[in-house]
């Protein structure tokens, strides 16, 4: 599963942006992305929608299909942009895990690639914490750790160091975030 309760129906909502869609087509773009945020049933997807729909942050058009059942289209209201709009706004260390993040990445580049920049920078600073409290623990246990502890250890600093590199290449390329001020 992606991830549970309100996270996830903004994601969805987040995926309506683009353009609407059913059940099926949402289960079929998360299965493309498994791998990174977990495969939810549509056990999970149709709850998901049917508690959007109340809340009134989408709307559904039954399309229906003279072989086959009826297909629920979702679109997202205003309302639901609203509500998506100040998830995003959340700063990145409230999203240090990682499906969050990459929920959280993917809803920013859908519609506010302006914000991208800040937030990966706020990922960075998180991301330099993390590597910090993993160095100083490993100062703090010295030669008392075991070897499977070390070897979580160093997995820990590899993918810290993995994805600092990877943030750096893409704010390389990103245009800096705008000051607000100026």
């Amino acid at each position: 599963m992606v991830t549970s309760g309100l996270n996830f129906r903004v994601f969805i909502l987040g995926l309506l942006t683009n353009r609407s869609m059913s059940g099926y087509d949402i289960r079929r773009f998360l299965r493309s992305l498994g791998w990174l945020l977990g495969n939810p049933s549509f056990g999970t997807i149709y709850p998901a929608l049917h508690a959007l729909l109340e809340d009134e942050l989408v709307t559904v058009e039954v399309v229906p299909h003279p072989t086959r059942p009826a297909r629920k289209i979702y679109t997202i209201t205003q309302a639901g942009q609203q509500m998506l709009d100040a998830w995003i706004e959340q700063p990145a260390n409230n999203h240090v895990g990682l499906r969050a993040f990459l929920m959280h990445l993917i809803l920013t580049g859908n519609g506010h690639s302006d914000r991208l920049p800040g937030y990966l920078e706020q990922r960075k600073e998180a991301v330099l914490a993390h590597r910090a409290s993993l160095a100083q623990a490993t100062d703090a246990l010295g030669n008392r750790v075991s070897a499977g502890e070390q070897v979580a250890i160093d997995f820990g600093l590899a993918i810290a160091e993995a994805e600092l590199a990877w943030i750096d290449s893409h704010l390389a390329r990103l245009p800096a975030k705008q000051d607000s001020n100026s």
